[in-house]
């Protein structure tokens, strides 16, 4: 995510924050690269006059010439201004009404509306622990009101049938009387998107606003689409009390320009990121932690907060107890490692989230790593159970069997086994006792600039 701007930004800011000293012209010189960057990244111009001449202002005061390193509270000073251009902190919902609350949900076609309709349900009901009725006000676009509730049913949110026939109006307030009725928390509402911004859509929006006074107007765009996304953002911001953007499709978007100017153009905040196609992608949208991820320092907190959600404990527990008494780690446990990894959406969205590790994410796409991740699962699936407990009855025909069925070849399968037995090295050293043996087990293991032995080729 954002991956161009970070890596623009990154090597501008490079050569300032080594320097003990700060005069006017290596700011000057900085600044310049770092506007060029966030041009690049598509972000609006009146957000990059604004952030460049508030580093400035706060760069050649006092804050720097009285800093013990002046280039790393410049470095300070860019994260402080990236996190108050996108928001300062996460804002929340607010549910705090009679219920059920209304969430109307507003956007263009093709920006993933209906399917952020479904994740935000599932939030909702996962992380709030409130009951959720969806309905679909979109009597025009075909099978609509079917995608709905078939998302519904996979999140185990409540669907309230409504049909093209009906009028959106009648829609919106039925559901809103049903919730009532079956004492749902939150309803929401889709509404129809349209390929365009047009009166139309936006008269019929505002008078469904206007008849079920939603407690949250969330608009939902494409992060994708750049400086278009701000762009419509402000029209309906403009037509509609929004109170809320969601940046759909966040985690395919290079440059960032959406996520750094939506809040200073309408004035309303982001309070979520579509983070990929699943129905549990939907993270809320912490200004500070992006903006340190923005510039290469990691953002921590959000990966234990996504190890807590995400990571089997239980399997987890199991496999220290099993190194603890001194038994293998066969590929079972190397396929419960690599699964745990892609639910945590594999290992670049680890790494980018690691101080410094930003490039190596980048590295880690590029070389396609996931892909690789599922080869090693496929050919470990090709495996009998007693094959996987232990390796070493894989024979010439064996191999070929495993190979034909994970649809590889041979040189995967030899590169997995080599792989599974550095591991079990480092296993071993660490039921030895003691994190430097575990470490120099681990370093041993990382080859091509960091990544697992086999992952770059």
């Amino acid at each position: 995510m954002f991956e161009s701007l970070s890596d623009r930004l990154s090597r501008s800011l490079r050569s300032i924050t080594g320097k003990a000293r700060l005069d006017h012209d290596n700011i000057q010189d900085t600044l310049r690269e770092v506007r060029k960057a966030l041009l690049e990244a598509d972000v609006a111009l009146p957000v990059v006059k604004t952030f460049v001449n508030q580093v400035r202002k706060r760069a050649l005061g006092q804050e720097v010439s009285r800093a013990l390193n002046p280039g790393q509270q410049f470095l300070k000073i860019v994260e402080s201004e990236l996190t108050q251009v996108m928001g300062e902190a996460n804002e929340r919902l607010n549910l705090a009404v009679q219920p059920p609350a209304v969430i109307l949900m507003a956007g263009l076609q093709g920006a993933g509306k209906t399917t952020t309709v479904a994740k935000l349900a599932r939030f909702l009901k996962d992380k709030e622990k409130k009951k959720v009725l969806v309905a679909s006000a979109d009597v025009y676009r075909p099978a609509a009101i079917q995608q709905l509730q078939t998302l519904a049913g996979e999140v185990s949110a409540e669907f309230f049938p409504s049909t093209p026939e009906q009028a959106p109006l009648d829609i919106g307030r039925n559901a809103i009387a049903h919730a009532r009725k079956i004492h749902a928390d939150v309803v929401i509402i889709d509404t129809a998107g349209r390929l365009h911004i047009d009166e139309e859509l936006m008269k019929e929006i505002q008078q469904l606003h206007q008849a079920l006074n939603p407690v949250e107007t969330l608009f939902v765009v494409d992060a994708m689409i750049g400086q278009d996304a701000v762009n419509t953002a402000k029209a309906f911001n403009d037509a509609l009390p929004l109170t809320g953007v969601i940046l759909s499709k966040a985690d395919g978007d290079a440059r960032g320009g959406a996520a750094l100017s939506v809040r200073s153009v309408t004035g309303k905040p982001i309070k979520f990121l579509g983070m990929g196609e699943k129905v549990d992608a939907l993270e809320p949208f912490y200004p500070d932690r992006l903006a340190s991820r923005i510039l290469g320092m990691g953002d921590i907190l959000s990966l234990i907060e996504q190890a807590e959600q995400k990571l089997d404990r239980e399997k987890a527990e199991k496999l220290v107890q099993k190194v603890k008494k001194g038994k293998g780690f066969d590929l079972e446990d190397l396929r419960d490692q690599l699964q745990q990894m892609q639910n945590l959406g594999g290992i670049s969205s680890v790494l980018e989230k690691l101080p410094g590790m930003g490039n190596m994410a980048q590295m880690a796409e590029q070389s396609d790593v996931t892909k690789q991740f599922k080869r090693m699962e496929a050919l470990i699936n090709s495996m009998t159970p007693a094959e996987r407990r232990d390796p070493e009855l894989l024979n010439g025909s064996r191999k070929r069997r495993i190979v034909q069925g994970a649809g590889a070849d041979i040189q995967d399968l030899n590169r997995l086994l080599k792989q599974h037995k550095q591991m079990g090295k480092m296993m071993k050293k660490l039921k030895g006792g003691g994190m430097n043996k575990m470490m120099r087990g681990l370093s041993g293991m990382m080859g091509q600039g960091g990544l697992p032995p086999g992952f770059g080729r």
